[in-house]
Formats: C-alpha cells, structure tokens, sequence
C-alpha cells in the first residue's frame, strides 16, 4: 500500500506552515548523542521500520555509542512538518516535498541516502484514446499537487500539450478507484497499487508511466544539515543500518522482505509487485553515481519549475531558483546565496568503501 503521497495536496499550506515554523521554533544543532527518525508507509521506505523492529539500527547505533530512534507517522506530510519544526532530525521524503517543504521554508536539509525512484509506480490511465495525446480536452482525476499531478505535467509536455489542455479534478485516492468506475470519469493519475487496478479495468489504457521519466521522482532519507555536520556518527550509523537491510533485500531474503510486506500491509507476492516498478539503489555506489547523474540537476530544475508555478515553492518566492540546490560536484541550481537542500555523496561513498 503507498501512502507517501497521499496527503501531499495539502502543500500549499503546508509549505507556508514550514516556512513559519523554521523561523520560530528551528534550534541551533550540536553535538549529541539521542537521535530520531521518522518515516511514512511506502514500499521503498519499508526498510526503514525493518531496522527498528529487527534490531540492526540499535546494533549500529552501539557501535557509534548513540541511541536512534526510528519512529513511523502514518500522515507524510505531517511527518515532514514535524521534521522541519525540528521534532526529529531526519525523515524520509521525496526530492519534490524536501524541495517545497523544508527547504523552501528554511530549514538547510541534505540529502543522506538515496533510496529509490519510482520507475512505474505512477501512471497516467485512459478509458477513450490509445496514446497520451487523447487526453487533450478531458477531465483529469487526481490527488491536485502530488507527484501524480508532477507526473500529469511531465507527461503532457511529452506531446507537445500543457494544463491548460486538460481540466485537472481534484480527487482523494481513497475515491479514485469508485470514481473510475463512473461513466465521468475518463481520465487518471494515480500509484500503485491504485494504478495496476484501474489499469486491468477492461477498456483501460495506461498511457505514460513514471518509467518514461526515469529519476525524476526519488525516495530519499533527508537529515537537518546542521545536525549531520555536528554528528556524523549519526549520518555513519543510518547509512551503515540501511545498506546491512538493503543487502539483505537484494539476496532476497524472505524473512526480511515479508516482515516489510506485513507491516505495509500486503503479503510477500504484492511486496514484490511493488518493488517490480520501484528501481531500488540496493548497494551505495550505486546510489552514489546517480546523485551525480548529469541528470538530477536537470530533474530539480523541472521540480522547481512545477512547485513555483503551483506557488507552492516557499513563502514568497519570487522565482523557481528561490531556493538553492547543491549537487556533489559543487554546482547549484538557484540561488546560491540560499542552499538549503543538498545532494551529498559522502556517507553514501564511505559505505561503497567499506569505511562505515
């Protein structure tokens, strides 16, 4: 079951929320030694609670002498607010919401682990036309300023077509399935496990997918950079945890990934359908190469671009390079006076190298 971008409509304010609180209740980071981490249900981010129930995070956090707390919120977005008022010191999120969220609203974040990119999990569905391009003129039902309306844009710039071709619906994804099955209804962009369902709907055609848009829609473990800076054990001992579960995952172990199959609430076979259309970075160089892809400025570009002109890209923000995003080789789209959301290799590296 995905829930990571179910209540992602609520940016907006949300993003105004963030931005309020960063500049209120934000504490100066230090030195410590007690740690939490929160995180949402969503197939690439399931690990995350494997580590607390199976132990693995409290035997790396002994080898640093700390003590981290992996704490699941069963509200995304909510998790995220609680991050960027300072209530934990990572989260796990995508690259949009790290981008609107916490960045936009001030709170200098980095981007720890890469985890994953959605490479199909999100999709585009006809009921009248064979290719993208039928849409043109239609109503199009989705959850307005989650990625599935991210995905909507990417997909229609595809074919030569914009929002102003289309009249988007805003609908919950708890509806989406009971709205399809309505004659209105001809049109969606939704996730799994929603998509594979309208998509078997006979008269159904899936026209574009997140995997036509490889990269563009990351699951990453996102730390306060301050906090990091101060501690890298902390940075040390979750990407030592996370990458002992990934190997783990990637032998296919059956004990681990049908723990994560129970907690998300399908069994082992419907776990593994999700992974199918989720490309996990299963070993940290691997992670690495693609947060210093030539790709991914080009990918925070396009997000920009889509969060200033939803107005969801912080308060006030004047332009899509409000804020700054630095990259591993040193350079920074937007401005550079206003890094507050950071690609960085180095805990990733340290465990390609074994140094961990």
């Amino acid at each position: 079951m995905t829930l990571k971008k179910f209540t992602t409509a609520a940016l907006a304010s949300f993003a105004i929320m963030a931005a309020s609180i960063a500049g209120t209740t934000q504490v100066e980071a230090a030195e410590k030694t007690d740690f939490k981490v929160c995180w949402s249900i969503y197939v690439g981010w399931m690990p995350w609670g494997y580590l607390e129930t199976s132990g693995i995070m409290d035997k790396w956090a002994e080898k640093y002498e700390i003590d981290v707390e992996i704490v699941q919120i069963n509200d995304y977005v909510e998790s995220i607010n609680q991050y960027t008022a300072g209530e934990y010191d990572a989260c796990s999120m995508t690259n949009m919401d790290a981008l609107s969220i916490p960045a936009g609203g001030g709170v200098d974040t980095t981007a720890l682990i890469i985890g994953d990119y959605s490479n199909g999990n999100d999709g585009i569905v006809l009921k009248d036309g064979a290719a993208l391009d039928a849409i043109k003129g239609q109503n199009v039902n989705l959850v307005e300023l989650s990625v599935s309306h991210y995905l909507l844009a990417r997909g229609l710039e595809s074919v030569g077509l914009s929002e102003k071709d289309v009249t988007v619906v805003n609908t919950s994804d708890a509806d989406m399935i009971a709205a399809y099955a309505t004659d209105d209804v001809t049109a969606v962009v939704t996730w799994n496990p929603l998509l594979s369902e309208i998509a078997a709907t006979p008269g159904s055609t899936s026209v574009f997918d997140s995997a036509k848009i490889p990269g563009e829609i990351v699951d990453i473990m996102m730390v306060n950079t301050e906090t990091l800076a101060d501690n890298p054990d902390f940075g040390k001992a979750l990407t030592g945890a996370w990458y002992e579960v990934m190997d783990l995952m990637a032998a296919g172990d059956e004990e681990a990934l049908t723990a994560m199959a129970e907690a998300s609430g399908t069994d082992l076979a419907g776990y593994k359908a999700q992974l199918a259309t989720t490309k996990m970075f299963y070993t940290p160089a691997e992670a690495a190469t693609f947060a210093k892809s030539v790709d991914l400025p080009k990918t925070m570009q396009f997000v920009a671009e889509f969060l200033f002109d939803k107005g969801i890209l912080g308060e006030g923000a004047p332009s899509p390079e409000f804020v700054g995003v630095a990259f591993p080789d040193g350079s920074v789209y937007g401005d550079t006076n206003n890094v507050k959301l950071r690609f960085d290799t180095a805990y990733m590296q340290m465990a390609a190298d074994g140094a961990l």
